[in-house]
């Protein structure tokens, strides 16, 4: 059982900015069972900028629920199911943060449909999914919104799953795969939320302590999420399946 999850949001950053609006499918393996759709007032002011990507303005977000008004059906449309998203960690995040910010532990078992589709329909030039979309076929209605995106991840997920079922044949089913659904497990999450917005030098650790990765950045927590979240390209997904610690 899956939810196919997309969020949109008043910036980039999890530990700064909220969730202005979200959606979620939920999925048995074979169709669509069922919706949860919401714009969320995010309790702060929505930037031009995003207003200009989503069409989310302030006006509309003014009288919708606040996000803890709605903690309660996010918990119950995810609960016993696997979080399916396009690039997961970034709606995961977020979610993470705002369900922090009220006291609750929100966890659930991750499916990426980035690194999925990296494996399962290799060749493309770019993973977005605007572009994979557009190379499959796949109508989005509401580019930016989180219903359009999330119901144009269903159907990705659904081609997904059936190049999957064909490997499954011969025993190699991908759905299931850890690297394609967790970080490392031995990757302390309570950690990463410990990490400063300040400028510093950050170390990656494989899972004999030796250093992988040495970098530097002006805002360590936004760089080192990026790396966590990074499904750009094949190598830095296998990096990111090393890291077993982090310290800065």
């Amino acid at each position: 059982m899956y939810a196919i999850v997309d969020i949109e949001t008043t910036g980039g950053s999890a530990r700064l900015e909220k969730i202005t609006e979200i959606a979620i499918y939920l999925h048995d393996g074979n169709q669509v069972t069922g919706e949860f759709v919401t714009l969320i007032n995010p309790e702060r002011n929505i930037p031009y900028y995003i207003t200009s990507l989503t069409g989310i303005t302030n006006e509309m977000v003014e009288n919708a629920l606040r996000f803890y008004e709605v903690a309660k059906e996010i918990v119950e449309f995810t609960e016993g199911r696997t979080f399916v998203a396009h690039n997961v960690r970034f709606d995961y995040t977020f979610l993470r943060e705002e369900f922090k910010s009220l006291g609750f532990n929100f966890r659930r078992p991750l499916l990426d449909t980035v690194a999925l589709g990296r494996k399962l329909l290799p060749g493309h030039k770019s993973y977005s999914l605007g572009n994979i979309c557009k190379d499959l076929q796949i109508t989005i209605n509401g580019r930016h919104r989180a219903a359009g995106d999330a119901f144009a991840t269903v159907r990705l997920f659904e081609i997904l799953m059936e190049k999957d079922r064909e490997l499954n044949a011969s025993g190699k089913s991908l759905m299931k795969s850890t690297k394609l659904s967790k970080l490392n497990p031995n990757l302390d999450l309570s950690k990463i939320e410990k990490i400063p917005e300040e400028p510093g030098v950050y170390y990656f650790y494989n899972d004999k302590h030796d250093v992988i990765y040495i970098g530097k950045s002006r805002n360590l927590q936004q760089r080192i999420s990026t790396h966590l979240s990074n499904n750009a390209t094949s190598r830095a997904m296998e990096m990111r399946d090393l890291i077993s610690d982090i310290d800065w």
